[in-house]
C-alpha cells in the first residue's frame, strides 16, 4: 500500500461460490447433497457438478479435472483454509448438526465467536468446512469503543440442538477445540 486513500469495495459485493477440486465426485456429492442437503443443479458428465440451496444456480462447484484420485495437500502448505456455509437461522444450523450426527461425521470443533456460531469439520477430501449462522448485528460482541470484539469459545451443542423439535434431538458429538482462527 502506498499511503493513498483506498476506496472500499461496493458494500453489496458478496462471495458468489467456491469451486473445489475433489478426488471422487460421487463421494463429494454424497457428502454435500446427501448429508448437508444441497441440491444438484447441473452435472458435466463424471468430472464436475454444481450444487446450491434455494434454487440458486450454484453455491459450490465440485470437479475432478486436476484431482481425480488425488490426495489432500500435506499440512504446512498454502491453500484454502475452509469454505464457510452461512445458515439463515440458529435452527437451520441445528438441523445441519443433526444431519452430521445422523451421518456419523465428526466435528473438528464448534465455536461461539460472539458474532456467529460455527461448526467445523472436514469433507471427504479433507477440505475444511465451516457451517455457521450469524447473530443479529445488535447482538454482536463489542468492545468499549463499540468495535467488534470477536472471540472463540466452545459452542454449547446441547443448546444448539434444543432449537430442533424434541423428537429430532440426540446426543451431540464429541469434538476438538476447533480452528485457532480467532483465538
Amino acid at each position: 500500500m502506498n499511503g493513498n486513500t483506498i476506496r472500499p469495495i461496493d458494500a453489496q459485493v458478496r462471495i458468489g461460490h467456491v469451486h473445489l477440486k475433489v478426488a471422487d465426485l460421487e463421494r463429494a456429492l454424497r457428502f454435500y447433497c446427501g448429508v448437508l442437503g444441497f441440491e444438484l443443479t447441473q452435472r458435466y458428465g463424471s468430472q464436475a457438478a454444481f450444487i446450491a440451496a434455494g434454487g440458486y444456480h450454484h453455491h459450490i462447484g465440485l470437479n475432478t479435472w486436476e484431482s481425480l484420485g488425488g490426495q489432500p495437500p500435506p499440512a504446512g502448505t498454502t491453500g484454502l483454509y475452509h469454505l464457510a456455509i452461512l445458515y439463515p437461522t440458529r435452527a437451520a444450523l441445528a438441523d445441519a448438526l443433526r444431519r452430521l450426527i445422523d451421518a456419523g461425521i465428526p466435528l473438528d470443533g464448534a465455536s461461539d465467536h460472539g458474532v456467529s456460531e460455527a461448526l467445523y469439520l472436514r469433507d471427504p477430501d479433507e477440505n475444511g468446512v465451516e457451517l455457521y449462522c450469524d447473530r443479529p448485528p445488535e447482538e454482536w460482541a463489542r468492545d468499549s469503543q463499540r468495535g467488534l470484539a470477536m472471540y472463540s469459545r466452545r459452542l454449547d451443542l446441547p443448546s444448539l440442538l434444543a432449537e430442533l423439535p424434541s423428537e429430532t434431538v440426540g446426543t451431540p458429538p464429541r469434538y476438538g477445540e476447533g480452528p485457532p482462527d480467532l483465538a
